[in-house]
């Protein structure tokens, strides 16, 4: 049976259209499948999410849904039709609720959710009866509109029983207080990546990562898929990708199992109270690829309640050497407001391949493998990036009566113009340039050996520079235009 989804009532950012009910179903263990199949089209400027109220009845053991949309050919520089979709259960769907059950974006057409499994993306548990809603997000819309046709199927009989999560622990063996490197920015077939969990916990070990985090768009679903591939060796966070209309944000090291709703623009003025939701849950909140160009990417929210910024997303490219440049403002911004400041990382944002895991890498010093010690270190800025494991930095500065600063830390010297000394000692990175940048910009340059490995120093005083941090670049490939970065390293403050 088909029918005509009717617009049946408005919000600033949202829609409801007409409900479809299954009323009439026969009920009972032996009773046969029952689908609707709505139809309509979508207008341009419409709300961020619509909603499509279904009427399950008692007695359901799995909800089925699968949808089309058209693709209308467009004139070039012309958005064209994009749909993504994800349901709520009878709980309801307010902002930060608990009826959410599960998003796949654009990722997959079809999804199922029972009692005993679910599609990746998706939350497993007893289908109750009530209102669900199925949630349509028209992320582009063509001039001529968007039509769309929704299948809803209800398979009826005993609901069987809800496996128990197993999350990952918080602690692995590590190497008491070290190094650690990982990869916070990562996704499996949970949201629109193509690798399971046990090819990325491969990749990351592969590429020498100590610990990574489960980031997927939207949906917690992947917090339970880790189940056997942790270990001592490798640390399992778990968190999402927060992706709004108006920029996407990493909610970092959260407890296992937590939501965060992602239903809201900068102009809604919500994003400071999921921030604190995100850090209640013991996570950070990090923006992702500020300055990333796709539709909806690019950070609109500031970074007043970031505890750090993704400044290096991926291969490096001109999109990072801005996000790099703009997070370099906020630390002259924090030096001349006496204000905290927002520590820098770096990750992968891995979907498929070739993309790889571990390029780059967060690299943060930890008194251990855990994640409220990883999380602390992250937060401070006791960290450094780099392109891989094969690159490793030790930086940091001295002076006075024998003080020493390391990344993310203040040296306090008795005046102004008391002499400080910056060591960078560098392995990994042959035919790489060593640059010191202040809050005057770059002051000192040098090139390293061609095996990769040396120290470079450079004397200067807190008068002069405010604060230093360490680039390794790789050789210009475009005249006029910075090499790509190897490393990079969050400032050591200098106070006289």
């Amino acid at each position: 049976m088909a029918r005509r989804g009717l617009l049946v009532g408005t919000a600033a950012t949202a829609l409801t259209l007409g409900t479809v009910s299954f009323a009439d179903a026969a009920t009972g263990d032996d009773a046969p499948d029952r689908t609707r199949t709505v139809r309509g089209t979508l207008p341009t400027g419409s709300p961020d999410y619509v909603y499509l109220p279904v009427e399950v009845p008692r007695g359901v053991r799995e909800i089925a849904v699968s949808y089309t949309y058209g693709k209308t050919p467009v004139p070039a520089g012309t958005q064209g039709n994009a749909l993504d979709i994800g349901i709520f259960d009878e709980r309801g769907t307010e902002l930060g609720g608990r009826g959410f059950r599960g998003w796949s974006g654009g990722a997959r057409s079809s999804f199922f959710i029972r009692a005993d499994g679910a599609t990746p993306g998706y939350i497993a548990g007893p289908v109750r009866a009530g209102t669900w809603n199925i949630a349509l997000g028209p992320y582009t819309v063509a001039p001529e509109g968007l039509p769309y046709e929704v299948t809803i199927t209800l398979r009826f009989g005993p609901t069987g029983s809800t496996p128990k999560p197993v999350y990952p622990p918080e602690r692995a063996k590590g190497r008491g207080r070290a190094w650690y490197r990982g990869d916070c920015h990562l996704h499996s077939v949970h949201s629109d990546g193509k690798r399971t969990p046990a090819e990325i916990a491969a990749a990351a070990r592969a590429a020498g990562l100590d610990f990574i985090n489960s980031s997927e768009h939207n949906t917690y679903s992947a917090h339970s898929a880790w189940d056997g591939l942790w270990g001592d060796d490798l640390l399992v966070l778990t968190g999402e990708e927060v992706t709004t209309r108006n920029g996407h944000v990493i909610a970092l090291g959260t407890d296992p199992g937590t939501f965060v709703d992602w239903r809201y623009r900068a102009r809604d003025n919500r994003f400071g109270h999921y921030a604190k939701a995100v850090r209640r849950a013991g996570g950070l909140v990090v923006p992702a690829h500020p300055h990333a160009t796709c539709i909806g990417c690019h950070w609109k929210f500031g970074f007043g309640e970031a505890d750090a910024v993704e400044v290096w997303n991926g291969a490096y490219t001109p999109e990072d050497e801005i996000a790099l440049a703009e997070w370099d403002n906020s630390l002259v911004a924090a030096v001349r407001t006496s204000k905290p400041w927002v520590a820098a990382m770096g990750n992968s944002d891995a979907h498929r391949e070739p993309d790889k895991v571990g390029l780059p890498q967060t690299v943060v010093l930890a008194d251990e493998l855990s994640r409220e010690a990883i999380t602390a270190g992250i937060r401070a800025g006791h960290s450094y990036i780099a392109e891989s494991s094969a690159v490793t930095l030790s930086f940091g500065a001295s002076g006075g009566r024998g003080l020493h600063a390391g990344i993310g830390e203040r040296l306090r010297v008795d005046g102004d113009d008391t002499p400080v000394t910056v060591r960078l000692e560098v392995t990994g990175a042959p035919g790489c340039t060593a640059h010191f940048v202040t809050d005057q910009g770059t002051l000192f340059t040098a090139t390293l050996p061609q095996s990769g490995t040396g120290t470079v120093q450079w004397r200067t005083t807190p008068v002069y520079a405010a604060y230093v941090r360490a680039e390794v670049r790789h050789p210009a490939t475009v005249p006029g235009l910075p090499g790509a970065l190897a490393a990079l390293t969050n400032p050591v403050f200098l106070e006289g």
